[in-house]
C-alpha cells in the first residue's frame, strides 16, 4: 500500500540523484532527507539492513558533500577521478565480505524479511555510495546493477513506488555515467 512516506522518499529521491547525476551540489542535502525518509520506510516493512544503511548513507553523504565542495574546476564543476582496477577490485571484495557478514547477522539474530539479499544489496550499495563520493564514474554501473536487483526485491515486498523510483534510478545511472564519461 502507498503512503505519504514512500511518496515523499521517491519524489525527493529523484531530485536528488537526478541531481548528483548532474554534479549538482543540491543532491547532497537533499539525498540526506531522502536518507531520513527512507530509514523510516524500511523501518516499517522489517527491511533491518537497508534501514540500516540509510544511517550509514547519511556518513556517506556528509563526506560526499565535504569531498565534492574541495575538488572542483575553476568553473565549479565537480572533477570526476579515475577509478583504478586494484581499488575496484578492493571495493568489490569489502562489499562481498559485508554481505556474508551481514546477511549472517541478520539471518540469525533478526526477524528480516529477506537477510540474504537486503544484505547483499546493502553491502554493495555502500561500495557504490563511496566511489560516487569519490567521484569515480563506475560508481553509475555499481548503482545500475544494483538497482536492477533491488526493483525485484521492492516489487516482492509490495513497495510499488519504491520499485518504480529505483527502476527511475537505473535510467538516471545511465545518464551519470554517460554525462560522468565526459
Amino acid at each position: 500500500m502507498m503512503t505519504p512516506l514512500e511518496i515523499a522518499a521517491v519524489a525527493i529521491s529523484v531530485l536528488a540523484i537526478w541531481l548528483t547525476a548532474r554534479r549538482n551540489m543540491l543532491c547532497w542535502p537533499l539525498n540526506l532527507l531522502a536518507c531520513a525518509l527512507y530509514f523510516k520506510l524500511f523501518l516499517d516493512v522489517r527491511l533491518y539492513a537497508d534501514m540500516a544503511l540509510q544511517a550509514v548513507f547519511a556518513l556517506g553523504i556528509l563526506y560526499g558533500w565535504i569531498t565534492w565542495q574541495r575538488d572542483r574546476e575553476s568553473t565549479g564543476a565537480v572533477v570526476v577521478m579515475p577509478l583504478s582496477r586494484g581499488a575496484g577490485l578492493g571495493g568489490l571484495a569489502m562489499g562481498g565480505l559485508a554481505a556474508l557478514a551481514i546477511g549472517w547477522f541478520t539471518s540469525r539474530h533478526t526477524d528480516a524479511a529477506l537477510p540474504w539479499l537486503d544484505a547483499t544489496l546493502s553491502s554493495f550499495s555502500l561500495v557504490a555510495q563511496y566511489w560516487t563520493a569519490r567521484r569515480h564514474r563506475e560508481s553509475w554501473l555499481l548503482w545500475i546493477a544494483v538497482d536492477i536487483v533491488y526493483v525485484g526485491m521492492f516489487v516482492a515486498k509490495g513497495l510499488l513506488p519504491t520499485a518504480g523510483l529505483y527502476a527511475v534510478m537505473i535510467g538516471l545511472a545511465v545518464i551519470g555515467y554517460r554525462d560522468w564519461r565526459r
